[in-house]
C-alpha cells in the first residue's frame, strides 16, 4: 500500500473464554494482526470475579511483556490493536475502553466507525452523559447504561438498534464474552475454537498462530454470547438488509493468509492480479510487485502474462512508529527507509510494477523516479483495483475527495503526474468477478463509486467528535 498518507488500517479485534492462558493468547493473537493497526493496543482479562487491564501507544511487542502479561489473569480476555478512524491518537482512546456502570463492570472493543456518532453523542450529553473519551466505541456503553434491562445482555440487545454505520465490537464482563457484528458485514469478525475454549477474531490468521479451529465467521447482524451457559446466539434486527462487505479487505487491508467474507485472501489477490492482466497486457520483460500487498496480484499477473516474477523492490519490516526521520537529509526519505531497490535487477529492463492501489499518488510518483534511477528502461504501473474516488466513512481512513489523485484527475493525466510509461486500473467489473463466494451486489465499492450503503451526515469528519470534545 503506497504511503500516500497517514496509515488507514482498520482495527484488530481478539477474544478468549475458557483458557487458563487468555491474556497470552490474546497478545498472541494481537500480534498476528498487528498489520490492523499499529498507533496502540490493548489487554482486558478477568477471572470471573475481578477484571484486569492493559494497555498503551505502540506496537504489540513494544507494549506488552512477559511481567505484563502475568498481571493479566483469568480464563477470559479480549483485545484490540488500534488504528483511529475516529477520535485523536491519545491514550485515553486506547482500547479496550473499560468502565464501570449500572449494570457492572464492561470493557469494549471495536473495529469500524458509526456514521451515527455525533449525533448520539449530543443526544446523551444533553441527557447527562459524561463522556471520558473521543472515540466513537464510547457512545455504546453510554445506550447501554440507559436502556432499562435486566443484565447486560439485554441492555446490549436495546442499544444496538441506536447504532448506524460498521461495527465490529467485542464486550467483556467477568461472567461473559459478547461478539457484535453489524447487519451489513462491513468488517470481518470470525469465531474459533482452541481446546474448549471458544476464540473470536478479526481474521483467522490470529487463529493459526495460536492453533485454534476456525468455525464459522460471525453473521451480519449477529450477537454471540460466551457464558458458563455455553455459546449462544442472537438476532436482534428485525428488518433484512444486503450486505455490504467491505472489498478493500480483500484488495489490502486482511493478511493474504486469513480467510475472510468466505474466501482466503491470497486467491482473491491472484484473481485481481490475472483480471488485471487480461485487462491491461504490456509487453515488458519482469513483473515487480510492491511489497507486501501488492505480491499476490503480481503473481497473478505473472501467470497470466506468462512475463517472469521478479522481486527488484525489497521492504524494511522493522521500521516500527517511532523511528526518527532525519529531515530533509537524505531526498525521499519516507520512501528509502520502507523501500530498497535491486539495481541489477531493475537496470536496463522494461518492468511493470503491480500494486494495490494509488491514493494521493506522491509515494507512486517518488517510487517511480527511484526506479528510473535504478536503471528500469520502461515503467509500466498496473493496480488491483479501480481509482479511489471517495472517501470511506466505515472505518477506513481515506483522505477527503479533494485528496484523493482518482478523484482529481483523468487516467492519462495520472499517467503524466506519476511519469509512468502506461497505467492501467482494473475495472470496477473486473474488480468485482474476482470475488466469488457472494454476488457482487453485497460488495461495498463506495471509495470508488460513491453509492453509500449506508448515509451520513457531518460524522463522516474524522475529528468531529474530538473538536467536540475540544469545545472547538
Amino acid at each position: 500500500m503506497n504511503l500516500d498518507f497517514t496509515p488507514k488500517e482498520c482495527c484488530g479485534l481478539f477474544g478468549i473464554w475458557g483458557h487458563n492462558q487468555a491474556s497470552y493468547l490474546t497478545y498472541l493473537g494481537l500480534y498476528a494482526l498487528q498489520h490492523r493497526g499499529e498507533e496502540a493496543c490493548g489487554i482486558v482479562s478477568s477471572d470471573g470475579k475481578e477484571v484486569f487491564q492493559y494497555k498503551g501507544m505502540g506496537l504489540v511487542g513494544d507494549v506488552f511483556n512477559g511481567e505484563i502479561i502475568k498481571s493479566l489473569p483469568g480464563d477470559r480476555a479480549i483485545g484490540h490493536t488500534r488504528y483511529s478512524t475516529t477520535g485523536a491518537s491519545l491514550l485515553k482512546n486506547v482500547q479496550p475502553i473499560l468502565v464501570n456502570y449500572s449494570q457492572g463492570t464492561i470493557a469494549i472493543a471495536h473495529n469500524g466507525n458509526l456514521v451515527n456518532a455525533l449525533a448520539l453523542h449530543n443526544k446523551l450529553e444533553k441527557e447527562g452523559s459524561i463522556f471520558q473519551t473521543s472515540s466513537d466505541s464510547e457512545i455504546l456503553i453510554h445506550l447501554m447504561a440507559r436502556a432499562k434491562a435486566k443484565g447486560h445482555l439485554e441492555a446490549l440487545l436495546k442499544s444496538l438498534r441506536f447504532l448506524e454505520g460498521a461495527y465490529c465490537f467485542l464486550l467483556l464482563t467477568p461472567s461473559a464474552l459478547f461478539a457484535v457484528r453489524d447487519q451489513r458485514g462491513f468488517r470481518p469478525l470470525w469465531l474459533g475454537k482452541l481446546d474448549k475454549a471458544y476464540v473470536f477474531s478479526s481474521e483467522t490468521c490470529a487463529f493459526d498462530l495460536i492453533g485454534a479451529e476456525p468455525l464459522r465467521e460471525v453473521e451480519p447482524g449477529e450477537v454471540m454470547v460466551v457464558d458458563e451457559k455455553g455459546l449462544r446466539s442472537f438476532k436482534p434486527f428485525r428488518e433484512r438488509v444486503i450486505p455490504s462487505f467491505c472489498i478493500f479487505e480483500h484488495i489490502y487491508f486482511s493478511r493474504p493468509d486469513s480467510k475472510i467474507f468466505g474466501e482466503t485472501v491470497h486467491l482473491v489477490r491472484e484473481r485481481l492480479g490475472r483480471k488485471l492482466a487480461q485487462e491491461h497486457p504490456v509487453e515488458a520483460e519482469l513483473i515487480i510487485p510492491v511489497p507486501d500487498s501488492g505480491a499476490s496480484a503480481a503473481l497473478g499477473f505473472s501467470q497470466e502474462s506468462k512475463i517472469p516474477l521478479e522481486y527488484g523492490i525489497i521492504r524494511n519490516h522493522y521500521i516500527g512508529r517511532t523511528f526518527i526521520q532525519p529531515f530533509q537529509l537524505i531526498r525521499d526519505f519516507r520512501v528509502k527507509i520502507k523501500f530498497n531497490l535491486l539495481k541489477d535487477v531493475l537496470k536496463g529492463k522494461r518492468i511493470v510494477v503491480v500494486d494495490d492501489s494509488i491514493v494521493r499518488g506522491t509515494t507512486s510518483q517518488i517510487r517511480v523516479r527511484n526506479l528510473r534511477e535504478a536503471g528500469a528502461k520502461e515503467v509500466h504501473l498496473r493496480i488491483s483495483c479501480p481509482p479511489h474516488k471517495f472517501p470511506c466513512f466505515y472505518g477506513i481512513d481515506f483522505p477527503t475527495r479533494k485528496e484523493l489523485l482518482g478523484a482529481r484527475f483523468k487516467i492519462k493525466e495520472i499517467e503524466k503526474f506519476l511519469n509512468v510509461d502506461s497505467l492501467g486500473y482494473l475495472s470496477l467489473e473486473g474488480m468485482l468477478s474476482c470475488v466469488k463466494a457472494y454476488p457482487q451486489e453485497n460488495y461495498c465499492v463506495a471509495c470508488f463509486t460513491g453509492n453509500y450503503p449506508v448515509k451520513f451526515g457531518r460524522e463522516g469528519d474524522k475529528f468531529a467528535l474530538e473538536r467536540k470534545c475540544c469545545g472547538e
